[in-house]
């Protein structure tokens, strides 16, 4: 069965293949290598006994003058003799005619025994499968008597045994085959068992550490990537409820009054008040709606990472910032809330939007005008700490509960609702501040004790 490109093989399967070929090739190599080292020893045992039968012909043929003769007269079963005269001329060999045999002067072992008394080689021999040993040793007159043997050579000894070598590989493949479908088996179970949807999960073996470990770390990204979404759906749905909620307030209050003036039902004295409430709610409808579009653009540039959306950075003076939002509120929060304000710092540069950060000043300014006391102050300091940029916004006014501070820069979250709506604001000042803090990279820090007031710290990055 041919497997189609891409397609996935069984890992099981592939460690079995690989184990039952490994213990198939270890066998062959291991019996070819056992072969070769029993015919190797085996040939070396040849050698010294021929030799050994060679030293004695030898002396047995110096004492004698009739060399042929005795050589004749002796059984050497499957051992081959010959006479070899010392210019290499053949004058008696056991299973030729000398007198048709050519010079053995050229003989490796003939060469070495004329030279040193003794001499050995082997060579293929003219049998196919066999290997001739030779060994020679120069007599006292100078001839040489050789002696040779035909041996089988390692491929003949092999297949003179192959059934017995086929039999022994079948039992080794059939055993290793047994083996390594239980080993594949026993090391793939654990891989198996790893959860990925745990998040907890163990590697079984040290090289899937890696793999192991990006499965619990994407299983963490996951979680967390899900519990956002659900935070953010949760989030939308309740800025929509809250939404709803605020919108409908003003607005039925101007369908009200417009109404009224419309059926003729208001007292001609009433229509100014009835047109100052339309005026005031159709106001704070303005403000509700841009600090909506203003949030949503804040959330637009987190989600894409585009801090374009509200135009390219500048060179902003937060101090001239701070300076001219104190100044468009000062006479608000003294005539209407009997609040003064003071400004104090020096000239600090950084790179940023200028309306975002004058949302965020104004911002502060204007939570800290509405939640302080009768004859309260308000204190704005531009200083650099650290060398970062820092607005700090200090209130003398009724402070914010230990348990409220981490929700106070939520969408639409009022420490006491019904002063939230006295006081005019949309509930979504603080959550801008935090969002425009973001969008520059700023740290907040809210420092508060009720009854004593407020203090909200926004520090900058190095510029």
């Amino acid at each position: 069965m041919v497997r189609e490109p891409g397609a996935k093989g069984s890992l099981s399967r592939r460690v079995f293949l690989a184990l039952v070929a490994a213990c198939a090739v270890v066998a062959i190599v291991v019996t070819a290598a056992a072969s070769l080292l029993y015919q190797s020893a085996f040939l070396e045992d040849e050698r010294e006994q021929l030799a050994g039968e060679c030293r004695t012909v030898a002396s047995l043929l110096n004492l004698t003058d009739d060399d042929a003769t005795l050589l004749s007269l002796l059984d050497f079963d499957e051992t081959r003799v010959t006479l070899i005269a010392a210019d290499g001329t053949v004058t008696y060999d056991g299973l030729a005619d000398a007198s048709t045999m050519e010079n053995h002067a050229d003989r490796p072992e003939v060469i070495d025994a004329l030279a040193t008394g003794s001499g050995s080689s082997d060579r293929p021999s003219e049998t196919a499968g066999y290997v001739s040993l030779y060994e020679a040793v120069r007599l006292e007159d100078g001839e040489v008597i050789r002696l040779s043997v035909d041996r089988a050579s390692v491929v003949t000894f092999l297949m003179q045994d192959f059934v017995v070598l086929a039999g022994l590989a079948v039992v080794v493949v059939a055993v290793s085959w047994l083996i390594s479908r239980r080993l594949s088996q026993r090391f793939v179970r654990p891989i198996l068992a790893i959860d990925p949807a745990s998040g907890d999960g163990v590697a079984p073996y040290e090289e899937l550490d890696p793999l192991v470990s990006r499965l619990n770390e994407q299983h963490k990204e996951l979680v967390q990537r899900m519990n956002a979404i659900q935070d953010a759906a949760d989030m939308r749905r309740d800025f929509t409820a809250n939404v709803t909620h605020e919108l409908k307030t003003p607005i039925a209050s101007i369908q009200g009054a417009a109404e009224l003036i419309r059926d003729g039902i208001a007292r001609p004295e009433d229509v100014k008040n009835f047109a100052g409430r339309i005026y005031r709610d159709a106001h704070r409808l303005s403000l509700l709606v841009s600090d909506i579009l203003t949030l949503s653009r804040l959330d637009e540039s987190e989600r894409s990472g585009d801090r374009e959306v509200f135009g390219v950075a500048e060179r902003v003076d937060l101090l001239s910032v701070a300076g001219d939002a104190v100044e468009r509120l000062r006479v608000r929060a003294r005539q209407k809330y009997d609040v003064t304000i003071s400004l104090s710092g020096v000239s600090t540069l950084l790179m940023g939007n200028a309306r975002l950060l004058d949302e965020l000043v104004s911002n502060l300014i204007e939570n800290a005008i509405r939640y302080n006391k009768p004859g309260g102050k308000v204190f704005v300091w531009v200083l650099p700490q650290g060398g970062r940029p820092c607005l700090r916004v200090s209130d003398t006014g009724i402070g914010i509960p230990e348990e409220a501070q981490g929700k106070v820069f939520e969408r639409f979250y009022r420490v006491d609702k019904g002063r939230s709506r006295d006081m005019g604001g949309t509930g979504l000042g603080l959550a801008i501040v935090k969002h425009a803090a973001t969008y520059h990279g700023a740290d907040i820090r809210l420092d508060s004790r009720v009854g004593e007031g407020t203090t909200i710290t926004v520090t900058f990055p190095k510029q």
